[in-house]
């Protein structure tokens, strides 16, 4: 805007001279300004006096300062409203929001670090992970790539060996940062009837239970897989794999597996014809085991073996491609070692299996520490 040539102090005088009966003409003459002025001051600074126009002039200063306080003051908000969607509590938060602001509004750097509470220099040289946080996140990604449905909880548990100190909350930020995140399943609709009560075994070889599996090879026969599981040591006692198998192969299965466990008081099944025919139920009334049979349409009923399912499943089943009955029962038998000894249970105590049984065992050295001698070391039973 052009600035007047004229100083508020003049321009008053010009209008007292109007006022004490001069002719507008000849005051425009003397002070060499057109009528249009004049009036155009008239009606600004008329009935005012000199020190009425210092005191609007001092206004008009302050109005200005407040009006530019009051455009940095929205640009703050804007850019606070841009940056702040959650509050940050850590540094590299806090980074990311500066640089979302500096895209998103005319704000500058100095500003938005201070907006922010970081300094310039924390915000222009970022700290640089040392050797044994990369070697831990190298680490991290390697476990979640081979065990593809371990959170960040079950990773931390297989590398709290390896990395002594580390705590779940680190291992969780360099899990989150590499994107591994496992996809949650959707949850089915949730039963609404009356439910008949699990009850949870309080001793070794109190309750096994008892399912089968199904899968198929490469070249498109079916197979099927006999999961034991004991159900309060966790340990998947056997995975016998097959063709078929009927009741009486089932019962040789279970002598072959009580030889070095031990029969155990109670057996939990669904209702397949394997488990209702006549010749288990004639094993199982000869050895005194009682038999738990869960209702129809409820496999909620056997709770625990159809989670060790859906791990075995998710783990094993749709992470291999199987070309031959001698492949599938191998690589089946190398996870059954590696869930029993090495995969820690979040129900035990974060431990494998099998430490875990030994605990409750007396820390006794024996042949089912060691590992139950599976089916296939004997090779496939005759139907």
């Amino acid at each position: 805007m052009k600035k007047s040539r004229f100083t508020e102090q003049q321009i008053v005088g010009f209008l007292k001279q109007v006022e004490s009966g001069l002719a507008v003409k000849d005051v425009c003459r003397q002070g060499s300004f057109s009528e249009a002025t004049f009036y155009k001051w008239r009606s600004k600074y008329g009935g005012m006096q000199a020190d009425d126009v210092r005191r609007l002039k001092d206004l008009e200063v302050e109005n200005a300062r407040l009006k530019k306080l009051l455009a940095e003051a929205h640009l703050d908000l804007e850019a606070l409203k841009v940056g702040f969607g959650v509050k940050p509590l850590a540094p590299q938060d806090k980074r990311k929001l500066i640089a979302k602001m500096l895209e998103h509004t005319q704000i500058s750097e100095r500003r938005a670090c201070r907006l922010v509470g970081l300094s310039r220099d924390s915000w222009r040289n970022p700290p640089q992970p040392d050797e044994l946080t990369v070697r831990l996140s190298e680490r991290i990604y390697a476990v979640a790539v081979e065990r593809r449905r371990f959170g960040y909880r079950r990773v931390h548990d297989m590398l709290r060996k390896e990395f002594p100190g580390t705590n779940h909350k680190k291992v969780f930020r360099l899990y989150r940062e590499q994107g591994l995140a496992v996809r949650k399943r959707s949850k089915g609709k949730k039963y609404q009837g009356q439910r008949t009560p699990l009850v949870a075994a309080t001793r070794v070889n109190q309750t096994w239970s008892l399912d089968f599996v199904s899968d198929s090879l490469a070249n498109g026969r079916r197979i099927r897989c006999l999961t034991i599981a004991d159900d309060f040591t966790h340990e998947c006692i056997d995975i016998v794999v097959d063709y078929s198998m009927p009741g009486a192969y089932v019962t040789r299965i279970l002598d072959q597996a009580a030889r070095f466990r031990g029969y155990p008081d109670a057996i939990r099944t669904d209702n397949g014809p394997e488990f209702t025919c006549r010749a288990f139920m004639a094993w199982m009334q000869a050895r005194g085991i009682e038999h738990i049979l869960i209702q129809p349409g409820k496999p909620t009923q056997n709770a625990y073996i159809e989670s060790f399912n859906g791990k075995f499943r998710d783990e094993c089943l749709n992470e291999n491609w199987f070309e031959s009955l001698p492949q599938a029962r191998e690589i089946i038998a190398s996870w059954r070692q590696d869930y029993n000894e090495v995969r820690p249970h979040g129900s035990i105590g974060r431990i494998p299996p099998a430490a875990f049984a030994a605990k409750h065992r007396g820390n006794v050295p024996s042949p089912t520490e060691a590992g139950s001698v599976n089916l296939q070391t004997f090779g496939p039973l005759s139907n």
